[in-house]
């Protein structure tokens, strides 16, 4: 372990990393002590050994009563580390506000991921709005008048947006009329707006390029979807997802995977050049209907899939263009229950449970178990590795771990 740095409140987003800053997003509640980030300076530990004893906890979406907690007052927080100590360079409150409906208990005020483009960085509070912020931590623009969201059962929020060329693409799927827009990412400004014939979705925007266009992939209940970056069109449609969707799409060879798998499960790979309505058209390359994710996305890599079952850690791993299985639901030790996604690196993918194990097996057809280690608490949020370090939002600290 490089370093670790105790962090305000609670969240569920990634950390996301650009050149030698970190950047993170927080809810922290006003109504309870909190100690501040700068009352928290970084600390040095011992390497991790592995093998340790994790607790169950960490937020995001799971089992338990959803709408659960009292509703109180909250700062909505950017926090900006340095990467190589794990400072703290800067942090902004975006907003003070007591939120409008109850979340999961498993869930947080702040679960969308930050992203930035190098030169801003846009944190996403989803009813609370949108700001962007210099790399300074300078506010350029906020959106705060996006409306209310009223999520399935008070689930809570969570989906992010995405960065496209000069545009962000903000999802709004929930209870209400649900939408999706791209912004002007210099300005804040709406460029287009789309409504959807959808309930609530927790699943993050996919941008990929298509015979010269690019095309916005958008899982949902009623149908995953594909949109016109430039202008909001949807340029096809099919059926088959299970309820509340929350896992996000991932693409590579001409095709797009996009899955889901609470109360029920689907799975399928599309061609991007289909027009309409494709289902059960030749555009469906292949379907799966048993073991497919609920919270964590699908990771594609050296032209596999892999995917956990539902919120277990049970891993399947298939061949991305055929659907070929090379394993399925094969167990984890030390991993029964995830939020966050896989992720990829030197070889090898990072599988890791909300008792904040993290279980590293090569990036292969078949299963083998590298290494396991553990944080000593609740892991919900994505990894993001970059370069030889694999940086880690734990349900208490960033963590930077190093070769």
């Amino acid at each position: 372990m490089k370093w670790k740095v105790a962090i305000p409140g609670r969240g569920s987003g990634s950390p996301v990393i650009w050149g030698d800053r970190v950047f993170v997003v927080s809810a922290v509640s006003l109504e309870s002590p909190a100690p501040t980030a700068r009352q928290a300076p970084p600390q040095r530990p011992q390497e991790c050994r592995g093998k340790g004893k994790g607790r169950r906890g960490g937020k995001g979406f799971g089992r338990g009563s959803g709408g659960g907690g009292t509703l109180t007052k909250h700062a909505f927080k950017i926090l900006c580390f340095d990467r190589q100590t794990g400072k703290l360079l800067w942090e902004q409150t975006a907003k003070e506000e007591t939120p409008h409906q109850r979340k999961h208990s498993t869930n947080s005020h702040a679960s969308a991921s930050p992203t930035t483009d190098g030169k801003h960085v846009f944190a996403h509070y989803g009813s609370r709005g949108l700001y962007c912020y210099t790399m300074d931590g300078r506010l350029v623009w906020k959106r705060d008048n996006f409306g209310k969201m009223n999520t399935r059962a008070n689930f809570g929020e969570g989906s992010s947006p995405t960065l496209a060329g000069d545009k962000i693409i903000v999802p709004w799927d929930h209870e209400g009329q649900s939408s999706i827009q791209a912004l002007d990412k210099r300005t804040g400004k709406t460029i287009w707006k789309t409504d959807r014939d959808e309930p609530t979705c927790w699943a993050t925007p996919l941008v990929v390029k298509h015979n010269g266009r690019s095309q916005v992939i958008m899982n949902g209940q009623t149908c995953a979807r594909s949109y016109d970056l430039e202008t909001g069109k949807e340029l096809w449609r099919c059926a088959g997802q299970t309820q509340r969707p929350v896992a996000s799409a991932v693409s590579a060879g001409g095709l797009v995977v996009v899955g889901s798998g609470f109360r029920g499960s689907y799975m399928a790979a599309f061609r991007l050049g289909g027009k309409g309505d494709i289902k059960d058209t030749s555009n469906v390359v292949w379907e799966l209907n048993r073991d497919t994710p609920d919270i964590a996305s699908p990771l594609l890599s050296n032209g596999r899939v892999y995917f956990h079952k539902g919120k277990s850690g049970m891993l399947t791993c298939a061949d991305a263009q055929t659907g070929k299985l090379h394993y399925e639901a094969e167990r984890i030790s030390g991993i029964n229950s995830t939020y966050a996604s896989p992720v990829a690196a030197n070889g090898h993918v990072y599988l890791t449970g909300r008792s904040g194990r993290t279980v590293v097996i090569k990036d292969s057809d078949s299963l083998k178990v590298v290494a396991t280690n553990s944080l000593g608490e609740g892991i919900d949020a994505t990894p993001a590795p970059v370069d030889n370090e694999l940086f880690i939002r734990g349900e208490r600290h960033l963590f930077c771990i190093a070769e």
